[in-house]
């Protein structure tokens, strides 16, 4: 099978691709890399001319301010455009969100249709934040969401920019000509799984072969890691964590050791974690997201989302990672715990390590993916 794989934020497409290649099939990534994270792609179209020369990033920043003309958002579908005559005659395409090639709405919807007709079947992949998932945390149903700080004090509202965009009418248009035009929706976990109960859940893809489980047979000072990125770390819980980590760092000294790292690219931000035992990823989920779990697949302890709708789902009865909450009190009490009870960080290791290899494993996964897409019907464009 030829398969065409649009957008890349997380890895999640990179770690797919590996695995439909393990299985003998033709992949190619086309994206971003997506900004400072530079993930691997087989053809980019970052903004580079923009986003690079000093000159053209001066004169964006006055045409912005004057007419709100975003240059790097023109040149990325530009670039696309450029590549059409090379993405053909794939048996699947699939997006990593309604808006994967990030460009002007009207333009994606040009683009796109010209890339669906000239290629076989299509899908769309909801994984991150995108209109019928920012619209059903519009509505403040969960007991916190990535929106709960916003929907606590609106004067956040710039922080969530991006988020917000999906409510615009450009952006809903642009989600509905998708979800209308792919065969069908796929969602990553159950963050957008409950949004959406509906459509098919495939859990993350994670490459349990490239990435070494690094067991903790015994631990001499606790090392916790935190990686800031700051365009989202209201959305993430950040301040909960960075509070958390003043309280441990007075109460325990010399015991321990903190890492913090800030918009680091991913290469980078892997080496800083490869060190800790214990990561700090996210409070506002219900599942983990990408980072916590090639952090569990090493074995580390992860503060992530791993709620009671997550324990039900893959039916455990152990923790995999801890569950972390916007509660500084509960924090500290959960990062004590594991200082002062060693023997549970290498013991939860191991169940996160087992956890991954059961339920992640990128094979395993992409043979979900290639189930799905088989059985699914092609549409008439």
């Amino acid at each position: 099978m030829k398969v065409l794989l649009v957008g890349e934020y997380s890895r999640l497409h990179n770690s797919l691709k590996e695995g439909l290649e393990v299985l003998q099939h033709e992949v190619t990534i086309i994206a971003t890399g997506d900004s400072f994270k530079q993930f691997p792609v087989d053809y980019s179209i970052f903004p580079r001319y923009f986003m690079e020369n000093k000159l053209l990033v001066f004169l964006n920043k006055i045409l912005f301010r004057l007419f709100k003309l975003d240059l790097p958002l023109a040149e990325k579908g530009i670039r696309f455009w450029l590549f059409l005559p090379r993405l053909k005659e794939y048996d699947v395409v699939q997006l990593i969100n309604s808006n994967a090639i990030e460009t002007y709405p009207f333009f994606s919807k040009f683009l796109l249709k010209k890339l669906f007709r000239q290629n076989k079947k299509s899908f769309l992949l909801v994984c991150g934040e995108d209109t019928p998932i920012i619209d059903f945390m519009l509505k403040d149903s969960l007991t916190y969401s990535i929106l709960t700080p916003l929907l606590k004090d609106r004067k956040l509202a710039s922080y969530y920019r991006f988020s917000l965009k999906y409510t615009q009418k450009k952006y809903r248009d642009l989600y509905d000509f998708v979800s209308k035009s792919v065969s069908k929706t796929i969602v990553s976990d159950l963050d957008y799984k409950i949004p959406l109960p509906e459509k098919t859940l495939i859990p993350n893809p994670v490459n349990t072969a490239k990435i070494a489980f690094e067991p903790l047979d015994s631990v001499q000072k606790v090392i916790i890691f935190l990686g800031v990125n700051n365009t989202s770390s209201i959305k993430k819980g950040t301040l909960f964590f960075e509070e958390s980590l003043k309280i441990i760092q007075q109460k325990y000294g010399n015991k321990i050791a903190i890492i913090k790292t800030e918009n680091a690219p991913y290469k980078q931000y892997i080496t800083l974690y490869n060190h800790a035992q214990i990561v700090l990823d996210q409070i506002y989920s219900y599942d983990q997201g990408y980072n916590a779990l090639e952090a569990m697949a090493k074995g580390k302890v992860v503060f992530t989302g791993a709620e009671t709708e997550f324990n039900n789902y893959y039916h455990l009865t152990e923790r995999v990672c801890v569950n972390a909450l916007p509660d500084v009190d509960y924090l500290v009490a959960e990062l004590s715990y594991l200082i002062e009870n060693p023997e549970e960080i290498t013991e939860m290791g191991k169940r996160a390590r087992a956890f991954i290899e059961k339920e992640h494993d990128y094979v395993k996964i992409a043979e979900s993916y290639l189930k799905v897409w088989s059985e699914s019907e092609r549409k008439v464009y």
